[in-house]
């Protein structure tokens, strides 16, 4: 059985799609795909059905990341079919706690993104979406680090 990525931040169209992406294209690298399930979701269903946010597909484009997928909302269900859930910021994190509530059996683990990056001291990934390139670019860091930490620890067996 694959084990089950959850990207989660609050609209689903930068943080959460770039997480998932940067994992898919780690594992492709490493050419584990069958190993994986990954997937993206926002806490607020503002953008469901809309495509990751065309800076952030350019800024992701320029590593050589290939952005795909549309917007949805988390749901309950999610913690019985995931295996881990990752939270962009404290507050995504909280309200993943309030879903989390509604679920009858939940299994996922959930844990705050950043608390898997190594060369990085931010405690969230900050929302990219007010500011200027830079933000996407940062985001894309902290993803980049933090996925392949989780990847190599998942290799090594070592993960809680």
């Amino acid at each position: 059985m694959p084990t089950r990525l959850l990207f989660v931040c609050l609209g689903n169209i930068c943080r959460s799609p770039s997480g998932e992406n940067v994992m898919r294209h780690l594992i492709d690298q490493e050419e584990l795909t069958d190993e994986f399930e990954i997937d993206s979701a926002g806490t607020a269903g503002w953008h469901i059905g809309k495509r990751p946010d065309s800076r952030m597909t350019a800024a992701a484009k320029n590593r050589g990341i290939n952005m795909k997928g549309r917007a949805q909302q988390v749901s309950p269900n999610d913690f019985a079919h995931f295996d881990w859930i990752f939270a962009m910021d404290d507050s995504n994190y909280k309200d993943l706690l309030e879903v989390r509530n509604h679920c009858p059996n939940p299994t996922a683990q959930l844990i705050r993104f950043c608390e898997l990056c190594e060369e990085h001291e931010e405690r969230e990934v900050p929302d990219p979406y007010y500011g200027g390139p830079e933000g996407f670019e940062k985001v894309l860091d902290l993803l980049e680090d933090g996925c392949t930490a989780f990847l190599q620890r998942w290799k090594e067996n070592a993960l809680p």
